[in-house]
């Protein structure tokens, strides 16, 4: 599985925004700049984010974006499930029909390192990657 590009944008936003998140709301200015996006995509992005339950926005000068879930209990599968669904697999041989009876030459090998990624990223949190534990306390949804 390879990550779309907005997915990794999604990445690198979230972990941005958490390692900021004892700041208050982070701006997307800022947040673009960190993730070398261009402001309007990635204003998409943390807003299809939002939606999703993992961000949540704040108009005004002092808004931004602030996680919903601490980053000890957000997973990189729910940061890049909107973008690129780690449970969407799909023939290497690019075969519409994969596995059981007619699995394709690769699919044998490919099943237990298919696993192996969507384990880690089911089971690799925010707080895993961030280079200093943070404490944060998350703010209740408005």
């Amino acid at each position: 599985m390879w990550l779309s590009s907005t997915a990794q944008t999604a990445l690198r936003a979230v972990l941005y925004i958490a390692e900021h998140a004892t700041e208050g709301p982070v701006r997307v200015e800022d947040i673009a700049a960190a993730a070398n996006s261009p402001r309007n995509y990635l204003s998409k992005t943390l807003h299809v984010l939002g939606r999703e339950g993992v961000l949540q926005s704040t108009r005004g000068p002092r808004g931004g974006f602030e996680l919903l879930v601490p980053p000890n209990e957000l997973t990189l599968a729910q940061v890049i499930q909107p973008f690129a669904p780690i449970t969407d697999r799909r023939c290497l041989m690019g075969r519409a029909e994969c596995g059981g009876p007619h699995p394709c030459a690769v699919h044998g090998r490919w099943v237990g390192i298919a696993d192996a990624i969507e384990q880690f990223f089911g089971q690799t949190t925010v707080a895993d990657l961030l280079p200093t534990p943070i404490q944060i306390t998350i703010p209740n949804p408005k």
